[in-house]
């Protein structure tokens, strides 16, 4: 699904293989990326992500463009893996620093400079990945960054992801369902990403563009969230929200964000509860080939509250009878809670987290009694037939 861009006049200023820094911010991007301004407590003001990245930014190798050419055999079509706002993702293969041992199979991001995301989003994944560190956040191996006779050059060095994408596996006919268990430690992941990055960190970070297209899987189905392009820091001081540019992906978005500009870590958890009933349907969040009152998912869910006989028949039919009906209510009634249209009343990351757990758990105690008899007679099993 192709993201929205209501503003993005960046421009791109000449630089070199050298580490990147912030340059021509716009205004309303400024509390969102910059340092607070120091007022009269004794306590020292958190360091930004360009601070903080000052800090890491050794971590990270600089590749030169011939380096990545060669990686990608000249950027082969055949090797393209991937393709968004910001450019082409090709598989690679890159040799290490010193030319000793094996060489790594990576993800190599390549710039489109003619397209929506520009070097403003390229810089901000490099320094927001730079400083983050979390089992459940895609790993940045590198860059490049070379402006030349035949124009700029940016890309981005990552981890390998085999196992694609949770949109693949959540979409994609052509692929093996996802099984319950499989979803439910995905969106754990997933979650606990997002909670690292709500609270873990010395700044706060709002991730903006969390989708099921993003959420990556390891060859473990480990999922990673991917994609910081959008990121931003959150409010400081006083501040209750950051002011920007109203950018991301349609039917994602918060509608407070969407209608004000007004960014907040609440808007993240308006997404995560429109990927759980991604998770729970089997459905994209827009899909125009269905009837007029199924198009729009959450519309359509709101006609099978998660306390109905009737509720089930939102539960994706390719899991057949493969799941926890128990568990699926907790996550529906979690979804519930993430889309309540006040911001505020909205759960924390880490609540989500705990209920999260507790479905798991749910769904496991009902694996173990070992029970398949219908919905009716009060099991936590519930067999129909797929549609």
């Amino acid at each position: 699904m192709k993201c929205f861009f209501f503003k993005d006049k960046s421009k791109n200023k000449r630089g070199s293989n050298s580490a990147p820094e912030l340059h021509n911010q716009n205004k309303s991007d400024t509390s969102a990326i910059t340092r607070a301004s120091k007022s009269s407590s004794s306590l020292p003001s958190p360091r930004s992500i360009p601070e903080l990245y000052k800090e890491k930014e050794h971590n990270l190798r600089v590749f030169s463009f011939q380096e990545l050419r060669e990686a990608t055999n000249g950027f082969n079509r055949l090797l393209k893996i991937g393709e968004g706002g910001f450019g082409s993702v090709y598989k690679g293969t890159i040799k290490p620093p010193d030319g000793r041992g094996d060489p790594t199979v990576v993800a190599i991001k390549k710039l489109n400079t003619k397209g929506l995301q520009g070097h403003k989003q390229w810089l901000a994944e490099v320094q927001f990945l730079g400083v983050v560190n979390h089992q459940h956040l895609v790993k940045l191996l590198g860059y490049c960054a070379v402006d030349g006779e035949r124009g700029i050059q940016r890309l981005l060095v990552y981890e390998f992801m085999p196992n694609r994408s949770l949109e693949d596996h959540l979409f994609n006919r052509a692929l093996p369902t996802l099984p319950w268990k499989r979803r439910l430690d995905i969106i754990l992941g997933s979650a606990e990403g997002l909670a690292y990055l709500h609270g873990g960190l010395e700044v706060q970070v709002i991730y903006r563009d969390f989708k099921s297209s993003n959420v990556l899987l390891d060859e473990d189905f480990k999922a990673k969230l991917s994609d910081f392009g959008l990121a931003r820091e959150g409010p400081q001081g006083d501040r209750t929200h950051v002011s920007t540019a109203v950018v991301g992906t349609y039917g994602y978005a918060a509608p407070e964000y969407v209608d004000t500009g007004h960014l907040t870590i609440q808007s993240d958890i308006w997404s995560f509860g429109v990927v759980l009933y991604e998770i729970l349907t089997g459905r994209r969040v827009l899909e125009r080939n269905r009837p007029a009152m199924e198009q729009k998912l959450l519309e359509w869910v709101k006609q099978f509250p998660a306390d109905t006989n009737k509720f089930s028949m939102i539960i994706d039919p390719r899991l057949r009878n493969q799941y926890s009906i128990a568990s699926a209510r907790k996550i529906a009634k979690l979804a519930d809670s993430c889309l309540i249209k006040n911001a505020k009343d909205r759960p924390a990351m880490s609540q989500i987290v705990e209920r999260l757990k507790e479905a798991i758990q749910v769904s496991e105690e009902g694996v173990a009694s070992g029970s398949r008899s219908s919905e009716s007679s009060g099991s936590k099993f519930f067999q129909r037939k797929p549609r």
